[in-house]
């Protein structure tokens, strides 16, 4: 929004910024017919932590001490509150909360390409989709929509916040030399497809809590709350004598949710993309960093009433995120790890203490695991055959161990999950039905999952 010379309020955005504020945050609930936007029961809101570049299972939840050091490497198993369950040494917390989450040691699908299984595990879709590793054309409309953007389809959100937030898009730095440069490059995979783009995630690209989190939703510069609530009251005024039918009330709506995220309209409202009013401690619990003010950020936003929120968890100065094909341990032991357990457990016990953990599905999973061997350069390479998954609240049952991994942690030998079970689940215990339909550009019916509720896992 911009001010000109005679005081007039314009909002300026780009094409992609409309597409992704606009649409995400109003249309969903202005096109679908009033059957399809009743929820039914279920959690009320999903937590996606994606760990993306693909966690090691052997060095977090799926630990081989008995195996040869090449492959189970340095790092010892600790008990947990869960009698015979142990994790990683280096995740202390989470071990002090197996009781409130469940695993899945059996996760497993043939591939193990970044762009195809990052595709796959956020659609539930491997045709027409990307077929190389290191694909990086940019989403397409003829993708299938993420599994926010289906959430954000059947699941009603607060008149003022978006279905689906990503924080931040789902992309992949580009390589010159062996440096990561801070260009990000979309991937296909976490947009919202053929549902169109009333669907698409709501970027948060900024640093969360800042202002410039969101920029397209930031005051402009010298514009205080009191002057913004007043010019919005004066144009909705004049919005309410001159518009008529439809498209007038679909376009004041619009504005009004528009206006309603930067939370200046209401007396006393702190802006929900906002933590300046979250307590000090609490963000420090979280953590100071991106990804604890990022999960502190998540938890605000589902306590709010957003129905998915997708962290994605890369952005490391080791590695490049979770892969880790090189200098994993030391990556693991000073970045990795250490932040995952202050975040996550800090996410669990405050929506705990919050009364809102049975509401809040959360759901940490990557596109897949890494190699048992590893590697000369001290890491672990990919490795879609095997993987870990960590599921709390919304209706899991805490404590909870699913499907094993042979001696080497290299293949299921009891239990196997593909991760569009991961899916089915995730939407069952949303209170959806994964077998409800969605059609594409053509009118062609898909179901939002091909795979099946894993009801050992529900409470």
């Amino acid at each position: 929004m911009v001010t000109d010379r005679r005081g007039k309020l314009h909002l300026v955005c780009s094409r992609r910024e409309l597409l992704r504020v606009g649409g995400g945050l109003a249309l969903s609930s202005l096109v679908l017919p009033r059957r399809l936007r009743g929820a039914t029961s279920g959690a009320k809101s999903c937590i996606l932590v994606y760990l993306l570049g693909g966690p090691p299972h052997l060095d977090t939840f799926d630990l081989k001490p008995e195996a040869p050091l090449e492959i189970r490497g340095p790092f010892r198993p600790i008990p947990t509150t869960v009698p015979g369950l142990q994790i990683c040494e280096h995740l202390p917390r989470l071990a002090r909360l197996a009781h409130r989450y469940a695993i899945v040691r059996s996760v497993s699908h043939r591939n193990s390409n970044h762009t195809p299984m990052i595709y796959y595990t956020l659609t539930g879709r491997d045709t027409e989709q990307p077929t190389m590793d290191n694909d990086v054309r940019p989403p397409e409309r003829t993708d299938f929509p993420c599994l926010g953007a289906m959430v954000a389809r059947f699941k009603p959100s607060h008149a003022h916040l978006p279905g689906c937030v990503a924080i931040p898009e789902v992309a992949v730095r580009s390589s010159t030399s062996g440096e990561y440069k801070r260009a990000r490059i979309p991937l296909r995979g976490g947009g919202a497809g053929f549902l169109g783009p009333q669907y698409e995630p709501l970027v948060v690209e900024g640093e969360p809590g800042t202002r410039d989190a969101v920029p397209a939703i930031a005051l402009p510069d010298g514009i205080t709350p009191h002057r913004f609530a007043a010019r919005a009251a004066m144009l909705s005024l004049l919005d309410g004598s001159r518009r008529s039918g439809a498209a007038g009330d679909e376009l004041h709506t619009l504005r009004e949710r528009a206006v309603l995220m930067t939370g200046a309209a209401h007396k006393g409202l702190s802006p929900p993309f906002s933590l300046e009013r979250e307590p000090e401690r609490l963000r420090d619990r979280y953590g100071r960093h991106r990804f604890g003010q990022s999960m502190l950020l998540a938890r605000r936003l589902a306590e709010a009433g957003v129905p998915f929120l997708a962290i994605h968890f890369n952005e490391m100065t080791v590695c490049d995120g979770w892969d880790t094909h090189s200098k994993n341990f030391e990556a693991l032991q000073t970045e990795l790890l250490p932040y995952l357990d202050q975040s996550l457990s800090a996410l669990i016990e405050d929506l705990d203490v919050r009364g809102l953990l049975e509401q809040t599905l959360i759901i940490v999973m990557g596109e897949f695991g890494r190699t048992p061997k590893i590697n000369a350069q001290g890491g672990r390479d990919h490795w879609g055959e095997c993987s870990s998954t960590l599921l709390a609240g919304g209706g899991i049952r805490g404590g909870a161990v699913l499907g094993a991994s042979d001696r080497h942690g290299a293949f299921p030998v009891e239990s196997p999950v593909d991760p569009i079970d991961i899916h089915a689940t995730m939407f069952h215990c949303l209170g959806m039905d994964p077998g409800s339909s969605i059609h594409d550009q053509l009118g062609r019916p898909h179901t939002l999952s091909q795979g099946r509720v894993i009801r050992e896992l529900l409470a």
